[in-house]
């Protein structure tokens, strides 16, 4: 009969690795519903729920199976900051990227001379037909390095990087405003200040 031993601390390491993968998959994907309930759930804005600078109470967030620990561990662990409390920790918001018609209270702001916007290939004869559009979103959202920007292209296919001539919007009128997560937002980006 042949008998198979199991070192203790290999299954140790391996229920651990097991675990944790687990955890990071909850917190993707709870992470992931707080963004659409946060930015996306027009119903919840319609019936008062997301008031007009786009907090959410924490309590009726909780009805939707979070607790204050998962909703402690995604605010601090989000790798790009999306969420904010209050003061006292009894509301929640997404700091941009909303579709629905909130105010998260953006302070008008100088930019650097060049930011980058990051998309997928398929995408870019669009944005040489009409410039950078919101699309379904309040702003156009812009990236203060390449690097970043091939991350956020990397999202939706085969990245693609646009260089956004902001020196020069600015100096015809146009506002640009900094997320308290440190995207740079716009309304839009006409052509003539894009560099492909």
């Amino acid at each position: 009969m042949l008998k198979i031993f199991i070192c203790p601390i290999y299954f140790l390491s391996l229920q651990y690795k097991i675990n944790k993968n687990m955890k990071d998959n909850i917190l993707v994907n709870k992470g992931k519903q707080l963004a659409l309930m946060l930015r996306h759930d027009k119903d919840a804005f319609a019936k008062g729920k997301i008031d007009n600078n786009g907090w959410r109470d924490v309590a009726e967030i909780m009805t939707f199976g979070f607790t204050q620990d998962l909703l402690d561990e995604i605010v601090s662990s989000n790798n790009k900051k999306r969420f904010e409390y209050n003061s006292d920790k009894t509301k929640l918001r997404a700091r941009q990227g909303h579709s629905i018609p909130v105010d998260v209270e953006l302070k008008e702001t100088t930019p650097p001379d060049i930011l980058y916007h990051g998309t997928a290939t398929r995408f870019v004869d669009s944005i040489k037909d009409k410039g950078l559009i919101p699309g379904t979103r309040l702003y156009v959202h812009l990236s203060i390095d390449e690097e970043t920007a091939v991350n956020v292209g990397s999202r939706h296919g085969k990245p693609y990087i646009i260089k956004v001539d902001c020196k020069q919007m600015v100096q015809d009128g146009y506002k640009f405003y900094l997320s308290n997560n440190n995207v740079w937002l716009t309304k839009f980006v006409p052509v003539k200040y894009l560099t492909f």
